[in-house]
């Protein structure tokens, strides 16, 4: 890629309201690096490198950058981030006044910056946060009527939302037929066009009832080491009468024998192939192919897949490895606590000082907003700060956990919440040992934070 030209003197263009002193310093960082600067609008790019002729850097490259002092910036910054490795691009968001707005983004090297970078000193007693740059432009909508069709529920969503590029409903058979799940995955063109969809979902009715909507999880959040020896696909949207043979001829079609065994469950089934090559390639060749119908929707299978299946398949604990035999009885215990709390309820239901109500046959139901609460009705400080980023219109809290290692050699837990849509970031100054007591501590400090006070509501029976 050719450096851009200068047409003009653009630390003078960019930077009107700054001082000579800072003038001269953006200068001596473009002369000594050789890297150009571009504003549009109220961003400002420095990069790409000098004589840059290759590729962007791939996606999960980029780290966003939060808590930057307002009068921070590149020629302090740059020398920061150039600590973690060379620097493709950095991003600083600039007010009208030529102020910073407190945060940019950089692709550079993201883990190692994050490593370095986050929550470290940058001016006494200002930290920034650092943190992976999520480019999402997938949300998952719930609850849908079930009998609404794939091309129905992409035509609501274009009508009520832009940037549509697809829909992906997973589907079921009963006795009724083929039926949607009652969730869809919309698929954006950007993510700002998700972004804007997701926020003007929470408050319209596009299938007559308030939907919930959240961004779907991201391929990339996934540990990349962990999936670079898979080698079974999960396979979506079949027929009923689609067989495991049909399977096993349509997805070896291009390497005759490359399947080493098929399972079907029903709508899904799971192929294992015999070399993750084989299994890429029918990846990148099946997703979307039509088989007896219906088109399939083709992805790598999870590791907790992969373990269900081998302990369906041998039905014995014995036969498991320790970590998949742990899982199992995690799973045991799970259930296990599930049926306790079942029977904590029924008892609790005979105790008129508690606020629970038996749920009686017949009861009409409907989805509620959170918005359509008292504010008596909340009082966990997680649900209050949902609450008030819904009432303010911001996407949701997100929660990053972190631990240290305390007294006697115990882990201590802490965490930090970002909310993406004000690019803010909020640490408590206190470590927890239970992660219950660590994550509603650091959703209560956030709305003390924000001004935004909580309180300990009383009912009188």
């Amino acid at each position: 890629m050719a450096a851009r030209r200068r047409t003009q003197n653009p630390v003078r263009t960019w930077t009107r309201t700054q001082s000579a002193a800072k003038h001269l310093a953006l200068l001596a960082l473009m002369e000594r690096t050789g890297y150009e600067m571009l504003q549009v609008n109220g961003q400002r790019t420095y990069g790409p490198p000098p004589g840059w002729d290759g590729p962007p850097p791939p996606h999960g490259c980029e780290v966003f950058v939060g808590k930057i002092p307002r009068d921070m910036y590149e020629d302090e910054l740059v020398p920061l981030f150039e600590r973690a490795g060379q620097i493709y691009e950095f991003r600083l968001m600039l007010e009208f006044s030529g102020e910073n707005r407190g945060y940019g983004f950089v692709k550079d090297e993201a883990h190692r910056a994050i490593q370095l970078l986050d929550n470290s000193e940058v001016r006494p007693g200002k930290f920034i946060g650092v943190c992976p740059s999520v480019d999402n432009c997938r949300l998952f909508i719930s609850p849908i009527p079930r009998d609404e069709t794939k091309d129905h529920i992409l035509e609501e969503m274009k009508t009520v939302t832009d940037g549509v590029v697809d829909v992906i409903v997973p589907l079921n058979s009963s006795d009724e037929g083929i039926r949607n799940r009652g969730f869809a995955f919309i698929e954006y063109e950007s993510h700002k066009a998700a972004a804007l969809a997701r926020r003007k979902l929470i408050t319209v009715q596009p299938f007559g009832h308030h939907i919930r909507v959240k961004w779907a999880e991201s391929e990339t959040d996934k540990n990349q080491e962990a999936v670079q020896h898979i080698k079974v696909l999960y396979v979506c949207n079949l027929q009923p009468q689609t067989s495991e043979e049909t399977l096993q001829q349509e997805f070896s079609r291009f390497s005759p024998g490359c399947v080493e065994r098929v399972k079907k469950f029903n709508s899904y089934a799971f192929i294992h192939y015999r070399h993750r090559g084989e299994a890429m390639m029918a990846l990148r060749l099946m997703n979307g192919a039509h088989i007896d119908g219906a088109a399939v929707e083709v992805r790598l299978a999870k590791e907790g897949n992969a373990a269900r299946r081998r302990s369906n398949g041998q039905g014995s604990l014995a036969n498991l490895r320790p970590v998949e035999k742990q899982k199992c009885w995690d799973r045991l215990q799970l259930r296990w606590t599930e049926s306790l709390c079942r029977l904590r309820l029924i008892a609790a239901l005979c105790d008129p000082s508690e606020d629970l109500f038996p749920l009686l046959p017949g009861t009409p139901l409907s989805p509620t907003s959170l918005l359509a609460l008292k504010s008596c009705q909340l009082t966990s400080g997680v649900s209050l700060l949902e609450f008030h980023c819904m009432r303010m219109f911001w996407s949701p809290p997100e929660y990053y956990l972190f631990s240290t290692q305390g007294p006697n050699g115990k882990l201590l837990l802490i965490y930090k919440v970002v909310i993406p849509s004000t690019q803010r970031t909020f640490m408590p100054s206190v470590l927890c040992l239970l992660q219950e007591n660590a994550k509603e501590l650091a959703a209560k400090f956030t709305l003390w934070s924000l001004g935004t006070h909580t309180h300990t509501h009383t009912h009188t029976h």
